[in-house]
């Protein structure tokens, strides 16, 4: 396993993978990034607001337009935590941004991961 990296999305509001796996959409109060996973390279940026609504929200750049189902933050709760489709990656997503692992073991369906998932 290697060192977790970070990703600096300041007001962090939803994040959800991209119906391929292949993107990470983060929704911020300042607008919506695009990473890719692996690299985690922002790859699209749209500083108009798009909040999501009842847990999807629409995509960008190469996945523009698209409808993503995310995972909304909530301020009173512990952070977001989803695993990647793939389940090669554990993210974990607070209002100042998203901390990614990778993870051992085997691949499995992405999903929330909370205190009755883990």
């Amino acid at each position: 396993m290697s060192y977790p990296k970070h990703l600096f999305v300041g007001g962090l509001v939803a994040m959800g993978f991209d119906p391929s796996g292949k993107f990470l959409l983060a929704v911020t109060h300042s607008g919506r990034g695009v990473f890719a996973l692996g690299t985690w390279e922002r790859v699209a940026r749209d500083p108009r607001l798009a909040y999501p609504d009842g847990g999807r929200a629409i995509g960008i750049g190469p996945i523009d337009g698209q409808v993503v189902e995310v995972e909304e933050r909530d301020e009173r709760q512990d952070p977001m935590v989803l695993e990647s489709p793939d389940g090669k990656y554990l993210l974990v997503g607070e209002s100042h941004g998203i901390t990614i692992s990778e993870q051992s073991g085997a691949a499995n369906l992405s999903q929330s991961v909370g205190p009755d998932h883990a």
